[in-house]
């Protein structure tokens, strides 16, 4: 059985597009014995980590009540909170702590207080995904220990690094933002969506240039807040993660 450390990268709705990789894995009989998540990378990546397969993510994401996952707040710091996605987080995996996993987990979030990557290995995974969700100006930051934490998304939106870390030996990533098209803003969600994103995509390919495979599903035609084309988003991820995993298992058979 192979076995692989997989990068999970933020991206809105279209992260839907990891569970499509997930599938592709499966179908090859690629084990993921390492796992990291920035956003909603985080989310999908503690759902697998805590022995989720890719169809109870899938129908978890195809169930999931997406208007309902914040909620307003009263602070200075946001108008909004995700605290929601925490609770989802704990309906689904219960009382757990991210060293609770069955693979080895990571995840990434900002501290805004000194503008550093955190990266979360232990502590409460419910908390660790809201922080590592939590889009600044927006959400009210997460308190962590005293410390403030946001989105990921503005340190490593796709979290190789905690990987190389920990030295997994065979790293695959997915980048959700490489072939993505930015439009036009419709609403402050949009706007905040694309103003943070626009301005990580260069970073994200120097940091994703050192892994073994990066997956970069074509998602141009989709939105970061479009709900209704998460099946066809899915769909894309696993049409783009099954040829590139396909050809580098068979250009790299050593790595096994």
């Amino acid at each position: 059985m192979k076995k692989i450390a997989l990068a999970l990268g933020g991206g809105a709705v279209l992260g839907a597009a990891h569970v499509g990789v997930l599938r592709a894995l499966a179908e090859l009989d690629i084990t993921v014995s390492m796992i990291s998540g920035t956003s909603i990378g985080a989310f999908i990546a503690s759902l697998h980590a805590f022995g989720k397969s890719w169809e109870e993510i899938r129908d978890i994401v195809f169930d999931l009540d997406w208007l309902d996952m914040t909620s307003l707040a009263l602070s200075q710091y946001g108008l909004l909170s995700n605290r929601k996605i925490a609770g989802m987080v704990g309906a689904l995996l219960g009382d757990k702590n991210i060293e609770d996993a069955l693979i080895s987990l990571s995840i990434v979030a900002t501290d805004i207080g000194t503008g550093k990557k955190i990266i979360l290995a232990k502590g409460d995974v419910a908390l660790a995904v809201m922080a590592s969700s939590c889009i600044p100006g927006l959400f009210k930051p997460v308190d962590w220990a005293g410390s403030l934490l946001v989105d990921g998304m503005l340190m490593e939106n796709v979290p190789v690094s905690p990987l190389f870390e920990r030295g997994a030996p065979s790293i695959v990533c997915v980048d959700l933002l490489a072939r993505h098209a930015f439009k036009k803003p419709a609403n402050i969600i949009d706007l905040l969506l694309n103003a943070f994103y626009s301005t990580i995509t260069n970073m994200t390919a120097l940091q994703t240039g050192v892994v073994d495979l990066s997956i970069s599903p074509d998602l141009s035609e989709f939105t970061l807040i479009d709900t209704a084309q998460i099946p066809d988003i899915m769909e894309a991820g696993y049409r783009a993660a099954l040829p590139a995993l396909k050809a580098w298992l068979e250009r790299e058979p050593s790595c096994f």
